[in-house]
């Protein structure tokens, strides 16, 4: 997640509940580019123990395969295309989800760094960009170039994040591919990772925003899986995760700029608060300095309740999940 999967974020994370593997953040990719320093770190000084597949996001097909040899002189376990950003700005220049409006385009693509990639080459993708119906045409391309994995987020890029996923198009992919395929969207708790899993029979799942929101998300899939149990976190945890991962960015930078970083923090905040408390949400949206963003977290998250797992049905920020939940009119009531 561009600005989010630091190697900040992935420390924290991995001391609460690490996942199979990381994914980085973008690395932009385009005539001029070099590899980013900042994103270079998390695979460079990554002491989580945990694999790290670098990504990339571009379309100039040598710009690719060159940034895709730097990169292989790194310790990746793979490098991802990304060609599901949904973001208008990464898709006006015709990269991200905006690449899936010319096939042929990836097709090219596809084929140019499945030879320039001695190692693990996957790819993110969307189900289309304006519609569904454009998803076979794309699977074709995919299971030509012999990638070695895919990961499908099961929207569109118009969707963006504003609708239900469809986990059908998925289970498709999964009976059509030769590759390990991985369901992506709507993942945030154990329940909703569970039914998608049952309806798509992917080989893994992939949790993006749901994790920010909770931070022990993978534990908990991984019991439910298993049937085992998990502790479940309190208000008082969350606080401890939410200023952890602030005291961990801060130092990341030696010119900390206070107003830089509560920008930042109010970004992540916007997932976590959801469903904590409405004056929470309101209140931080509005805080400036680090002393009112101390004071406001310890005000609504210093208790010993547990947290819920879900977001809000009518959740902004995690749209449509309901419906990927084995019961959604029971838990409604």
């Amino acid at each position: 997640m561009q600005d989010v999967t630091d190697l900040p974020f992935m420390r924290v994370l991995a001391r609460r509940s690490p996942p199979d593997w990381f994914v980085t953040e973008y690395f932009r990719v385009h005539p001029h580019s070099g590899l980013n320093a900042y994103i270079l770190r998390s695979i460079s000084e990554n002491e989580t123990g945990r694999p790290v597949f670098a990504q990339m996001i571009g379309r100039e097909i040598p710009d690719l395969v060159r940034t895709a040899h730097e990169l292989a002189k790194y310790p990746v376990a793979g490098i991802d295309l990304n060609l599901g950003c949904p973001a208008p700005v990464v898709c006006r220049k015709d990269a991200g989800g905006g690449l899936l409006r010319d096939p042929g385009k990836v097709d090219a693509i596809l084929g140019a760094l499945r030879d320039a990639i001695p190692g693990r080459f996957t790819v993110k993708t969307r189900l289309g960009y304006h519609s569904p119906d454009e998803f076979p045409a794309l699977l074709e391309i995919f299971r030509k170039h012999a990638i070695d994995g895919l990961t499908i987020h099961g929207r569109t890029v118009m969707d963006r994040y504003h609708t239900p996923v469809r986990p059908d198009f998925v289970k498709r992919a999964v009976e059509t591919m030769p590759c390990p395929v991985i369901a992506n969207g709507n993942v945030v708790d154990a329940e909703t990772a569970l039914t998608y899993h049952r309806k798509t029979g992917a080989a893994g799942l992939m949790v993006g925003r749901g994790a920010i929101r909770n931070p022990w998300i993978f534990d908990h899939i991984a019991a439910a899986f298993s049937g085992g149990a998990t502790a479940e976190p309190t208000r008082r945890d969350l606080l401890g995760y939410i200023r952890e991962l602030s005291e961990e960015l801060a130092r990341e930078h030696p010119d900390f700029d206070p107003l830089l970083h509560i920008q930042r923090m109010k970004k992540t905040l916007i997932y976590i608060c959801e469903g904590i408390d409405p004056a929470f949400e309101r209140t931080i949206r509005r805080m400036k300095t680090p002393a009112e963003f101390e004071a406001l977290c310890r005000e609504h998250l210093d208790r010993p309740e547990t947290l819920d797992p879900l977001p809000p049905f009518d959740s902004r920020v995690f749209c449509g999940f309901p419906d990927l939940l084995a019961k959604p009119a029971e838990i409604r009531m």
